[in-house]
This record gives C-alpha cells, sequence and structure tokens, in this order.
C-alpha cells in the first residue's frame, strides 16, 4: 500500500518502512507525528484520490533525526566595482520512518 502525502510544499509517494527526507519539521528524535494531507492511497483495488485531499486520513511516521543538509554556497559579484558577497546557507530537515498508511 502507497500514499502521496504534501509536506514543506512537496508530495511524496511514501510505503509503510521508507524512510524520507521532509523539511524541518517540530518534535523530538522518537516521536510519532501524523502527516497530513494526504493526496491520494493506493495499492490493494482502486486508489482513493482526494478532491483535494483524503478525507479522515493520515499517515503515521517516527522522527529519525533533525539536521541541516550540505551547506549551498551563495556568491554574488559586481565586476570592476570591487562588490562580492559570500554566504552559506544549510536548510534544516527532519528524516522520517514512515511506520503505517491506515486506510
Amino acid at each position: 500500500m502507497y500514499a502521496v502525502i504534501a509536506s514543506g510544499g512537496k508530495q511524496y509517494k511514501v510505503e509503510a518502512g521508507q524512510i524520507l527526507r521532509l523539511e524541518k519539521l517540530a518534535g523530538e528524535v522518537g516521536e510519532k507525528v501524523q502527516l497530513e494531507p494526504v493526496l491520494m492511497i493506493g495499492g490493494e483495488g482502486e486508489p482513493r484520490i482526494g478532491q483535494p485531499f483524503v478525507e479522515g486520513s493520515s499517515v503515521i511516521a517516527t522522527i529519525i533525526d533533525q539536521g541541516k543538509a550540505k551547506k549551498v554556497v551563495v556568491f554574488k559579484k559586481k565586476r570592476r566595482k570591487g562588490y562580492k558577497v559570500k554566504r552559506g546557507h544549510r536548510q534544516p530537515y527532519t528524516a522520517v520512518r514512515i511506520e503505517e498508511i491506515p486506510a
């Protein structure tokens, strides 16, 4: 069984047991979270497609890590003017393990 969820402005196709990196979610490592909204549930028989969401459904996941992604360096320069700016950014993420997809 699989589901399509929306989190952090992106859509993910998930299955039970899958490990997934999402945009930062509030919570501690080991805590269970409900991922909503669910856009679609499929696998056995006819898929249930939400309009826009599947009513009364959610995906249960466990937080396994809170961290930061690799650094992205942003460098700006204007030629012949002596203007240079170098900045770095590390996007926070939450790694979760999908525990179950209640039908």
